[in-house]
């Protein structure tokens, strides 16, 4: 009886240790800042004497508009990432060191940041980059009746690599997609509604972290599994049955 439960002690203690450690970036993502200024100065100087008197006004305007690129990552979509490959078992998360805008060097150069040294203890690194995010709010008439729908959605779309923090192969590559919306019924289109804005937000990231976790699951041998089988890790075969050597 001993020694069935030291083997089982050790395969529990070898399935744990087995599974590669992962750490997952926030969204990366690049943008095209505007700016535009417009100064005025006007100053009056008098001078007086008993003899004469002299009045002179300066004035000055200065216009200027650049534009520049500035890059960063988006954190609100990541926790729900985490979970949900958290919850398929195939993989340990390990933290990694965020991108700020204090960093020096481009968000998108990963082996870069790998080989710095911003992924301490992950066998993959999962490099999300944000391809698209947008709002849309609409009202639009119920048909044989007087009222109206007011529609806030919001979509987000994001490329994925999973990369081998020693070798730099990609594993595993895919485009997810996250959708949410809030919808409440009104009497009239110029009426003033509050729509939900963080439900739609939790609803896109509860749905992106799903995507994610799904797409790896399918590419790396864990999407078929039989009901009550734990997924598989990475392409490995089933584990065999404890063996007692004589």
């Amino acid at each position: 009886m001993r020694l069935w439960i030291g083997l089982l002690g050790l395969l529990c203690a070898f399935g744990a240790s087995a599974a590669p450690k992962i750490a997952v970036t926030d969204l990366a993502y690049e943008a095209r800042v505007e700016e535009y200024i417009h100064a005025v100065s006007a100053s009056n100087n008098f001078q007086a004497s008993a003899y004469n008197a002299s009045g002179a006004s300066s004035y000055s305007e200065f216009e200027s508009r650049s534009s520049y690129i500035e890059q960063g990552e988006l954190r609100k979509f990541s926790g729900d990432i985490k979970g949900e490959i958290l919850k398929s078992r195939q993989f340990q998360l390990v933290q990694g060191t965020p991108y700020t805008s204090e960093a020096k060097g481009d968000v998108y150069d990963v082996i870069k940041r790998i080989k710095a040294g911003h992924f301490k203890g992950a066998d993959y690194v999962l490099f999300g980059t944000l391809s698209d995010i947008g709002f849309t709010r609409d009202i639009n008439a119920l048909d044989r009746t007087s009222s109206y729908s007011a529609v806030l959605g919001l979509s987000v779309v994001a490329d994925f690599s999973l990369i081998n923090t020693r070798t730099y192969e990609i594993t595993s590559a895919f485009t997810a997609m996250g959708e949410g919306q809030d919808t409440k019924l009104v009497s009239s289109r110029d009426v003033r509604v509050n729509l939900n804005r963080p439900r739609v937000v939790r609803e896109v990231s509860k749905a992106l972290g799903e995507d994610v976790a799904r797409q790896l699951q399918e590419q790396l041998g864990g999407g078929d599994q039989e009901p009550g089988q734990p997924a598989l890790r990475n392409n490995l075969p089933r584990d065999e049955a404890p063996k007692i050597l004589r």
